[in-house]
C-alpha cells in the first residue's frame, strides 16, 4: 500500500465509506477520529455514539455493522490496521509495527512531510495582514506577536499546500500627518533617513505637535490645513510625508531581518485612498450603506449586536477611515489577487470593526456578485507584565521592539557563554541568536493566541518546561547521537535499510508520536492556532525523552541500532519541520 501521511485521515475516508455502505447510517455521521489512550490503540473513533443517539438506535450494533463495512473498503489496510470495539460503541485502532516502520522509512525529508501536507490546501490562494505597522511611529512590544503569529500561520499555511501573499498593509496615511508635517515645520526639522535616530525623532515631533494642539486651538487648525494641503498633493508636504514613510521603512525593515519576516507586497492605506470612492458608490447602489448625520453607514439590523451601532464608512467631513480603506484592500485582493482567504492580524480589541467589516462585506459581495473569500480575524490577548499588567518599562513607557530583542540575545549569550565558553566567538553569537530570539518567539507562540500571557524572561529562557531552549537543546541533543552513530539526519542509507522491526514499548511510542504530527498541523490549521504546533512538539520532546532513557541508541546489534537512529533522526526531522514552521532556527549544538 502507499504510505498515508495522515493515518486519521485514512480511518476517517475509510469509516465514511464503509457508512456510506451500511444500513443505519447517513451523510451526517461524523467518525470523530482522535488519539487514543495506548492501551487502547492509536487512534479511536467516537463518533458512532452520538450518531445513535441522534437516531435513537443501538450504538454497539451500529458499531458492529460498521466494523464488518469496513472490511470491504479496498483503500482501509486491515491487514497493518486491526480495529476492535470498545464499550457502547468506540472504535479503536491501532498501527502495525510495520506499518509505522514504513511511515518512518517514507518520510525521510521535511520535503516529504511538505509534499505528504500539500493537499490540505492545494490551490488556495491566501493573503496574509501582517505586521502592518503604523508609519511615524517605533514599534513596541505590541508589535511583536502580530509578526510571529503571522509569520507562523503564513507558514503553517504554505506548508499545507497554499499559494500565500503576505501584504504588509502599513498604516500611512490619516490625520496624524497634519500634525507632524505641522510641528516639522515649526521646528525646521531636517528629516534624515540614514540617522540612527530617526523615527524616534519623528515620534518625539509628533508627541510636541499634539501637545502645542492641546494648549493652543488655532495650531489645530494649522495641523488641518496642512493634512488638507498632504491630500491635494501639494509638492512640499508629499516630500515630507515620502520621507517620514522612508524612515519609517527603514526602521521595520530592520526589526524584520531580526525576525526574518519577508512582505510580498507592502501597500500601505496611501495606495487605496483613490480606491474609496466605488466603495461609498456600490455600498449606496446595493442599498447597504446611508447617510446619517453627514456620514455613510452601515447598519446590521439582523445582528443582535450590531442593529443600532453603526458601521461608519465615510465621516461626516468626507474623509475616509479604516472601514472603507478595509473594504477597498479586501476587493482589490479578491480582484488583483483572486484571494480564496484573507487572514487579518489584530489585537483583540477590534474585534468589533472585524466583525462589522466582514459583514458588510457578505452582504456587499452577494448583492454584487462577487466571489467571497473566507474571512479570518485572527486576534490575540496581551502581553502581561509579572505584575499581572499590560507590560511596560517600570517608568511606565511602552518597552520598544528592537531593545526587547537585542535584550534577548544579550541574556542568552550570556547563558551560552557561561555553559560553553571554549566555543569560538562567532559561533556563541550565532546559538545566542537563534536562542534568544526564538525563545521570545516560542514564548509567544505556546499560547493560546486569544488568552492574555506573562512575560518572563527567566520563564522563556529557561531549559525545562515548554519553552524554545528546552526544545532547541533536544534537537542539538539528537545531532550529538547521530554523530557518534556515524550517520546524519540527511545520510540514513545504510540504517534504513538495517533496521529491523519495532518492538520496545518505547520505540513504537515514540513511532506513534511521529505519527501524529499531521493531526496536530491540522488542529493548528482548523482555527488558525499555532500553539497546538508547539503543545505537539513539546509532547514528542517529553516521548523521545522517555524513548531514550529507556533504550539505549548505540547498541551492539546492527538491526536494533539502525532502528533506533532511524527513530532519533526522524524525531529531529519532525522536531526541526515543526520548529521551522513556528519560525525558529534550530543549532546542532548549544
Amino acid at each position: 500500500m502507499t504510505v498515508p501521511f495522515d493515518f486519521s485521515q485514512l480511518i476517517d475516508q475509510s469509516l465514511r465509506q464503509a457508512a456510506s455502505q451500511t444500513e443505519g447510517f447517513d451523510d451526517t455521521f461524523d467518525p470523530g477520529i482522535r488519539p487514543a489512550e495506548p492501551r487502547f490503540g492509536d487512534f479511536q473513533a467516537n463518533g458512532v455514539l452520538p450518531f445513535a443517539k441522534q437516531k435513537k438506535t443501538n450504538p454497539r450494533q451500529l458499531a458492529t455493522a460498521l466494523v464488518e463495512s469496513l472490511a470491504s473498503v479496498e483503500s482501509f489496510p486491515s491487514d497493518a490496521i486491526s480495529v476492535e470495539i470498545a464499550g457502547p460503541g468506540f472504535l479503536n485502532f491501532r498501527l502495525s509495527p510495520a506499518l509505522l516502520l514504513e511511515w518512518l522509512k517514507h518520510f525521510s525529508t521535511e520535503s516529504d512531510l511538505q509534499a505528504g501536507a500539500g493537499d490540505l490546501l492545494k490551490g488556495k490562494n491566501a493573503i496574509v495582514d501582517y505586521p502592518s505597522p503604523n508609519t511615524a511611529k517605533q514599534m513596541h512590544i505590541g508589535h511583536l506577536r502580530p509578526m510571529v503569529i503571522g509569520e507562523a500561520i503564513k507558514r503553517m499555511l504554505k506548508f499545507a499546500g497554499a499559494n500565500v501573499i503576505q501584504d504588509d498593509h502599513l498604516g500611512d496615511w490619516g490625520t496624524n500627518f497634519g500634525t507632524l508635517i505641522m510641528a516639522i515645520k515649526r521646528e525646521g526639522y531636517d528629516l534624515d533617513a540614514t540617522a540612527d535616530n530617526a523615527l524616534a525623532e519623528i515620534e518625539r515631533l509628533y508627541k510636541s505637535g499634539t501637545a502645542l494642539e492641546k494648549e493652543a486651538p488655532s495650531i489645530r487648525d494649522q495641523s488641518r490645513a496642512e493634512l488638507v494641503k498632504l491630500q491635494q498633493g501639494d509638492a512640499e508636504n508629499t516630500e515630507i510625508w515620502n520621507k517620514i514613510v522612508a524612515i519609517s521603512n527603514n526602521e521595520f525593515s530592520r526589526i524584520y531581518k531580526i525576525l526574518d519576516v519577508k512582505p510580498d507586497i507592502t501597500l500601505g492605506e496611501s495606495f487605496y485612498r483613490d480606491k474609496v470612492d466605488r466603495i461609498y458608490a456600490e455600498l449606496q447602489e446595493c442599498e447597504l450603506a446611508e447617510e446619517s448625520d453627514g456620514a455613510l453607514v452601515v447598519f446590521h439590523p439582523d445582528h443582535p449586536r450590531f442593529a443600532k451601532q453603526p458601521f461608519i464608512i465615510r465621516k461626516s467631513d468626507g474623509a475616509s477611515n479604516y472601514a472603507s480603506t478595509d473594504l477597498a484592500t479586501m476587493i482589490h485582493r479578491v480582484e488583483e489577487n483572486t484571494a480564496d482567504m484573507i487572514a487579518y492580524f489584530t489585537d483583540g480589541r477590534q474585534q468589533d470593526h472585524f466583525q462589522q467589516l466582514f459583514l458588510t462585506a457578505e452582504k456587499w459581495f452577494s448583492r454584487k456578485g462577487y466571489p467571497l473569500p473566507k474571512l479570518e480575524h485572527v486576534w490575540w490577548g496581551t502581553i502581561l507584565g509579572e505584575d499581572g499588567k499590560a507590560i511596560k518599562t517600570k517608568s511606565g513607557a511602552p518597552i520598544y521592539l528592537r531593545a526587547l530583542l537585542d535584550e534577548a540575545q544579550e541574556r542568552a549569550y550570556a547563558i551560552v557563554n557561561e555553559k560553553n565558553p571554549e566555543l569560538a566567538e562567532d559561533e556563541k553569537r550565532s546559538i545566542a541568536s537563534a536562542v534568544g530570539i526564538g525563545a521570545v518567539r516560542y514564548a509567544d507562540l505556546s499560547q493560546n493566541r486569544t488568552q492574555d500571557y506573562t512575560f518572563s524572561w527567566d520563564k522563556l529562557l529557561a531549559f525545562e518546561g515548554n519553552s524554545a531552549p528546552y526544545l532547541l537543546y533536544a534537537a542539538a541533543r539528537i545531532y550529538s547521537i547521530l554523530a557518534k552513530g556515524g550517520v546524519s539526519k540527511t545520510d540514513l542509507t545504510e540504517v534504513t535499510k538495517l533496521a529491523s522491526s519495532l518492538e520496545t514499548d518505547a520505540e513504537l511510542g515514540l513511532a506513534r508520536k511521529l505519527a501524529l504530527f499531521p493531526m496536530a498541523l491540522e488542529q493548528a490549521l482548523a482555527d488558525l492556532r499555532p500553539h497546538f504546533i508547539c503543545t505537539y512538539l513539546y509532547e514528542l520532546t517529553g516521548t523521545y525523552s522517555t524513548f531514550n532513557n529507556a533504550d539505549k541508541v548505540l547498541v551492539d546489534d546492527p538491526e536494533v541500532k539502525a532502528r533506533r537512529l532511524l527513530l532519533c533522526a526522524r524525531t529531529l526531522l519532525v522536531l526541526e519541520t515543526g520548529l521551522h514552521m513556528l519560525g525558529l532556527e534550530t543549532v546542532e549544538r548549544m
